[in-house]
C-alpha cells in the first residue's frame, strides 16, 4: 500500500506501483516518473520528459521515442518522497489503476503544505 501524508493527515492508497506526473512551471512540459514499492521503500524505475527546455535537458543515455525522452534514473530507493504543494503551480498527478488523479485531491484538498509519499509498511501503516 502507498501512503500519502499531508501534515497529520495520512491517506492509504491501494497500489504498489504508480506514476507521478507534473507539468514544468516555466516550460509547460509534462514529466512522468514510474515508481514501485519494494522492501518498504519507493523505487524509481523510469522517467519521461515530453520535450526539453531550460534546465530540463535529458540525461546521458536517454532515448527519444515519439517525442518523449525516456531514461532510467540512478536514484537509490527512498523511504519517503517529499513534494511541494503550492496553490501557485500546477498540481502533481498520481496515476494508478489506469486513472490519474490530482495529488492534492487525494490528500483531501490539502493546500500549501508539503506532501509525502511512502510505503505504508515503512511507518507501520501510520505516520
Amino acid at each position: 500500500m502507498l501512503c500519502l501524508a499531508a501534515g497529520a493527515l495520512v491517506t492509504m492508497l491501494a497500489t504498489n506501483s504508480f506514476t507521478l506526473a507534473w507539468t514544468h512551471s516555466i516550460e509547460k512540459i509534462r514529466w512522468e516518473e514510474d515508481w514501485r514499492i519494494a522492501g518498504g521503500r519507493l523505487v524509481l524505475d523510469e522517467a519521461r520528459i515530453r520535450g526539453s527546455g531550460a534546465g530540463m535537458e535529458p540525461p546521458a543515455g536517454a532515448v527519444l521515442e515519439n517525442g518523449v525522452w525516456r531514461y532510467c534514473p540512478a536514484t537509490a530507493p527512498l523511504a519517503r518522497l517529499r513534494l511541494a504543494n503550492s496553490a501557485f503551480t500546477a498540481d502533481y498527478e498520481l496515476c494508478f489503476d489506469d486513472r490519474c488523479r490530482p495529488l492534492a485531491a487525494l490528500a483531501h484538498g490539502a493546500e500549501n503544505v508539503p506532501l509525502e509519499l511512502f510505503a505504508c509498511e515503512e511507518a507501520g501503516d501510520a505516520r
